[in-house]
């Protein structure tokens, strides 16, 4: 069931329409990268420091709301992205909290090597807004699908990799991102997305929450797996457990909203009370969240584990809800996943 302490919204699975959908009729569904719009524009109002840089995308990243609200702390680039990591770092350097948008295929995927030198290297707090990541991307196609998003993100030292959930989250992490010293990839989504959290939820940098716990309210249940997603599939995954649970099968659903740092004490309290993982992303299997949770696992408390993303192939043309199921992260994906760990369980 869902765990009420962290205060999620009560209409998540009202009027549920069934597995055509996806989801429910009744929740509201919201661009995950809207609330960093909204986010950036909160925290250009707390601190006169934060300035807006974008390469020609402005409305696409919802970059403009900042841009309307303070057209003099905003910048467009143009179609130059390396460009635009290199102006932001030397604003930080001379004390502004810049924030930079583009595609996440473009920003950190084309200029890269510029986050890396400009930005990490000389540890500049810059923030760097990865829009339209993920082959929910759809039509774009291949091209524009950002999966590797957050492996070239997290293996870059100070770097900071945050993946909300939701548009709440997003503008919660966006609102937190400009008040760290430190470079931070915020990784969005474009299409609508259920709205899964509120106001109230908490959100912290480099802290993990159980969203839902089969186990609660029963003091003998033993939750036999735990599901740790990131993203937009967070909502797959409280599909697939409230569908688990139907069937007999307990488990806990974590939300990993930050991929860096990790929240290792809360994965290997999940890993020892559960005794099996699965990991959910909208991300190539391989450098993604599920290897850093792996990387953490192996050292400290190896138990079985199944991934659910991408396997080592390029997206495609197609709506959200077909790539989703062609790329195996549905819901029925995650369900079968976590059958097969629970399997492998000594």
């Amino acid at each position: 069931m869902i765990n009420a302490s962290v205060k999620l919204n009560p209409k998540l699975f009202s009027a549920q329409s069934g597995p055509a959908s996806g989801w429910d009729d009744d929740v509201e569904q919201v661009p995950i990268r809207k609330g960093f719009g909204e986010g950036l524009v909160i925290a250009g109002e707390q601190n006169e420091n934060v300035v807006g840089l974008c390469a020609d995308l402005t409305e696409s990243t919802q970059m403009h709301l900042f841009k309307n609200k303070f057209p003099e702390r905003f910048v467009e680039i143009g179609v130059a992205e390396q460009n635009l990591a290199g102006v932001a770092s030397g604003m930080a350097a001379m004390g502004k909290i810049p924030f930079i948008s583009s595609y996440a295929m473009f920003s950190p995927g084309r200029n890269w090597e510029q986050i890396r030198t400009t930005i990490c290297y000389n540890d500049r707090p810059v923030k760097i807004a990865g829009s339209h990541a993920g082959i929910s991307v759809g039509p774009d196609g291949g091209t524009h699908q950002a999966i590797e998003d957050i492996a070239i993100t997290r293996v870059m030292p100070r770097m900071v990799a945050l993946s909300p959930c939701d548009a709440i989250e997003a503008k919660k992490a966006t609102i937190a991102a400009a008040k760290t010293n430190t470079p931070v990839y915020i990784r969005l989504a474009r299409e609508k997305t259920p709205v899964i959290t509120t106001e109230e939820t908490p959100f912290e940098i480099g802290k993990a929450q159980i969203f839902w716990d089969s186990s609660l309210g029963d003091r003998t249940a033993k939750c036999e797996a735990g599901v740790i997603a990131t993203g937009a599939l967070l909502y797959k995954a409280l599909l697939a457990a409230k569908q688990l649970e139907k069937e007999g099968i307990r488990v806990k659903v974590m939300n990993l909203s930050t991929v860096k740092p990790l929240d290792e004490k809360a994965i290997l309290n999940l890993a020892r009370e559960t005794g099996a993982i699965v990991t959910v992303e909208e991300h190539q299997i391989s450098g993604g969240m599920g290897s850093a949770v792996t990387e953490c696992l192996a050292v400290n408390y190896p138990v079985p584990q199944e991934f659910v993303g991408v396997r080592d192939q390029f997206g495609q043309s197609g709506t959200q809800e077909e790539l989703v199921e062609h790329y195996g992260m549905g819901e029925s994906h995650i369900k079968e996943a976590v059958k097969k760990v629970i399997s492998r369980k000594s």
